[in-house]
């Protein structure tokens, strides 16, 4: 009995603090000049074919349904939360585009923010990181800035992994407050 009540304080324990974990970072949010990381919703498979061109959404791995409803629970999460937001940014690809889209409706194009996994655009890694760096570096808000991009870019500036739809919230020197997996 006692090895059962022992591993339900120890549930309940880790569902209070991430209860409270997830207060702080909305608390955070609420606060405004952040910056709050998206890497783009469900997009099936894995880098993109051959004849990827940046121009033509019908060559690029795309959102699926799944992708679109994540897509519409971030943007219902700030919403319903009243997160104030300065902008946002996307990457060029058609995934970040369209999680953007769904997510917020009105959002910018950065290139800085483009994906740089494949051996085509890897060179691309230094300038990029650089760009954005520079960008925050100016940008001065008391809302959040959003930046819609991909798992290289979030891991190259933040040095952390991301899921498909995760937000990663961080100050404006790139500290990590915390961040929200289950959209």
């Amino acid at each position: 009995m006692n090895k059962i009540l022992t591993f339900l304080f120890i549930g309940l324990l880790n569902f209070t603090n991430y209860a409270f974990s997830n207060e702080i970072i909305l608390s955070s949010l609420k606060e405004g000049n952040k910056l709050i990381f998206i890497r783009h919703a469900i997009a099936p498979g894995n880098g993109d074919p051959d004849n990827f061109n940046i121009k033509d959404c019908s060559t690029q791995r795309n959102l699926d349904l799944n992708g679109i409803n994540q897509s519409k629970k971030i943007g219902l999460f700030f919403k319903n939360n009243k997160i104030k937001i300065d902008k946002v940014l996307s990457s060029e690809w058609c995934r970040c585009k369209d999680t953007a889209k769904y997510a917020f409706d009105n959002f910018e194009i950065f290139d800085a923010l483009n994906s740089f996994y494949d051996e085509r655009y890897a060179a691309n890694e230094t300038k990029q990181i650089n760009d954005l760096k520079k960008y925050i570096k100016k940008w001065n808000s008391d809302k959040n800035l959003v930046l819609v991009t991909h798992y290289v870019v979030i891991s190259s500036i933040l040095n952390t992994g991301t899921s498909s739809g995760e937000i990663i919230v961080s100050d404006k020197n790139f500290n990590i407050i915390g961040s929200f997996n289950k959209m």
